[in-house]
Protein backbone atom coordinates (compact mmCIF):
# COMPACT_ATOMS: atom_id res chain seq x y z
CA UNK A 1 0.00 0.00 0.00
CA UNK A 2 1.40 3.18 -0.73
CA UNK A 3 1.53 6.48 1.20
CA UNK A 4 -0.84 8.20 -1.17
CA UNK A 5 -3.59 5.39 -0.94
CA UNK A 6 -3.04 5.80 3.06
CA UNK A 7 -4.16 9.24 2.87
CA UNK A 8 -6.87 8.38 0.06
CA UNK A 9 -8.48 6.14 2.63
CA UNK A 10 -8.03 8.56 5.61
CA UNK A 11 -9.45 11.60 3.68
CA UNK A 12 -12.59 9.33 2.84
CA UNK A 13 -13.07 8.65 6.50
CA UNK A 14 -12.58 12.72 7.12
CA UNK A 15 -15.47 13.01 5.07
CA UNK A 16 -17.65 10.83 5.98
CA UNK A 17 -17.33 11.79 9.58
CA UNK A 18 -17.87 15.55 8.26
CA UNK A 19 -21.46 14.57 6.83
CA UNK A 20 -21.84 12.46 10.05
CA UNK A 21 -21.20 15.78 12.05
CA UNK A 22 -23.43 17.71 9.80
CA UNK A 23 -26.65 15.40 10.42
CA UNK A 24 -25.64 15.34 13.90
CA UNK A 25 -25.58 19.28 14.16
CA UNK A 26 -28.68 19.39 12.13
CA UNK A 27 -30.80 17.14 14.50
CA UNK A 28 -29.61 18.98 17.55
CA UNK A 29 -30.50 22.31 15.95
CA UNK A 30 -34.37 21.08 15.12
CA UNK A 31 -34.61 19.29 18.56
CA UNK A 32 -38.19 21.94 18.97
CA UNK A 33 -39.53 21.54 15.61
CA UNK A 34 -42.91 20.66 15.23
CA UNK A 35 -43.49 21.80 11.64
CA UNK A 36 -41.59 21.12 8.92
CA UNK A 37 -42.52 21.73 4.52
CA UNK A 38 -43.34 17.96 4.57
CA UNK A 39 -45.47 18.32 7.36
CA UNK A 40 -45.62 16.99 11.42
CA UNK A 41 -42.66 17.18 13.53
CA UNK A 42 -38.91 16.67 12.00
CA UNK A 43 -37.49 13.57 12.21
CA UNK A 44 -34.33 12.29 13.19
CA UNK A 45 -31.65 11.89 10.77
CA UNK A 46 -29.04 9.27 10.71
CA UNK A 47 -25.78 8.54 8.26
CA UNK A 48 -25.29 4.85 7.05
CA UNK A 49 -21.58 4.57 5.93
CA UNK A 50 -20.00 1.43 4.01
CA UNK A 51 -16.94 -0.19 3.29
CA UNK A 52 -16.05 -1.58 0.15
CA UNK A 53 -16.00 -5.52 0.81
CA UNK A 54 -12.36 -7.32 0.24
CA UNK A 55 -11.99 -10.44 -1.62
CA UNK A 56 -8.80 -10.97 0.51
CA UNK A 57 -8.04 -13.07 3.47
CA UNK A 58 -6.93 -10.86 6.28
CA UNK A 59 -3.43 -12.25 5.62
CA UNK A 60 -3.21 -11.77 2.11
CA UNK A 61 -4.44 -8.02 3.52
CA UNK A 62 -1.30 -8.23 5.46
CA UNK A 63 1.32 -8.94 2.93
CA UNK A 64 -0.36 -7.00 0.03
CA UNK A 65 2.27 -5.56 -2.22
CA UNK A 66 2.63 -1.28 -2.85
CA UNK A 67 0.81 -0.56 -5.89
CA UNK A 68 -2.32 -2.57 -4.78
CA UNK A 69 -5.35 -1.31 -6.32
CA UNK A 70 -7.79 -3.46 -3.53
CA UNK A 71 -7.88 -0.03 -1.44
CA UNK A 72 -10.81 0.28 1.02
CA UNK A 73 -12.75 3.42 1.57
CA UNK A 74 -15.01 4.97 4.18
CA UNK A 75 -18.26 5.40 1.87
CA UNK A 76 -21.73 7.72 2.88
CA UNK A 77 -24.31 5.27 1.48
CA UNK A 78 -27.26 7.63 2.65
CA UNK A 79 -29.20 9.64 5.42
CA UNK A 80 -31.69 8.00 6.77
CA UNK A 81 -34.60 9.31 9.31
CA UNK A 82 -34.78 7.40 12.08
CA UNK A 83 -38.29 4.89 12.57
CA UNK A 84 -38.93 6.18 16.09
CA UNK A 85 -42.55 7.20 16.86
CA UNK A 86 -42.26 11.24 17.49
CA UNK A 87 -42.66 12.26 21.52
CA UNK A 88 -46.01 13.48 22.24
CA UNK A 89 -46.27 16.55 24.84
CA UNK A 90 -49.56 17.72 26.54
CA UNK A 91 -49.79 21.66 25.25
CA UNK A 92 -53.57 22.25 24.36
CA UNK A 93 -52.24 25.68 23.45
CA UNK A 94 -49.83 25.18 21.26
CA UNK A 95 -50.25 26.41 17.67
CA UNK A 96 -49.35 22.24 16.34
CA UNK A 97 -51.54 20.56 18.97
CA UNK A 98 -53.74 18.07 17.96
CA UNK A 99 -57.24 17.73 18.80
CA UNK A 100 -56.41 16.17 22.14
CA UNK A 101 -54.47 18.79 22.88
CA UNK A 102 -51.08 17.06 22.57
CA UNK A 103 -48.00 17.80 20.04
CA UNK A 104 -45.91 16.14 17.90
CA UNK A 105 -42.15 16.65 18.99
CA UNK A 106 -39.01 15.49 17.60
CA UNK A 107 -37.82 12.10 18.53
CA UNK A 108 -33.98 13.60 19.54
CA UNK A 109 -32.41 12.85 22.53
CA UNK A 110 -29.81 15.56 22.89
CA UNK A 111 -27.87 13.33 25.12
CA UNK A 112 -27.52 10.81 22.51
CA UNK A 113 -26.86 13.36 19.92
CA UNK A 114 -23.76 14.67 21.75
CA UNK A 115 -22.43 10.97 22.65
CA UNK A 116 -22.26 10.68 18.71
CA UNK A 117 -20.90 14.27 18.55
CA UNK A 118 -18.42 13.10 20.35
CA UNK A 119 -17.71 9.81 18.49
CA UNK A 120 -17.99 11.08 15.20
CA UNK A 121 -15.13 13.76 16.49
CA UNK A 122 -13.15 10.95 18.16
CA UNK A 123 -13.04 9.63 14.82
CA UNK A 124 -12.29 12.74 12.59
CA UNK A 125 -9.46 12.84 15.51
CA UNK A 126 -7.61 9.71 14.00
CA UNK A 127 -7.82 9.81 10.51
CA UNK A 128 -6.13 13.13 10.94
CA UNK A 129 -3.73 11.63 13.56
CA UNK A 130 -3.25 8.81 10.39
CA UNK A 131 -2.78 11.07 8.08
CA UNK A 132 0.07 13.02 10.05
CA UNK A 133 1.44 10.33 10.38
CA UNK A 134 1.73 9.24 6.82
CA UNK A 135 3.24 13.05 6.14
CA UNK A 136 5.40 12.85 8.89
CA UNK A 137 6.53 9.41 7.19
CA UNK A 138 6.67 10.95 3.94
CA UNK A 139 8.81 13.54 4.83
CA UNK A 140 11.75 11.22 6.71
CA UNK A 141 11.93 9.27 3.75
CA UNK A 142 12.58 12.69 1.93
CA UNK A 143 15.45 13.16 4.44
CA UNK A 144 16.93 9.72 3.89
CA UNK A 145 17.36 10.55 0.59
CA UNK A 146 19.29 13.73 0.67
Amino acid sequence: MSFLNTMEISSSGLSAQRTRMKTISSNIANVNTTRTPGGGAYRRKEVIFAAMPSDKTFHEELVAQEGDDGTRHVKVVGVVEDARAPKLKYDPGHPDANEEGYVELPNIDVVEEVTNMMIAKRSFEANIASINATKNMILKTLEIGQ
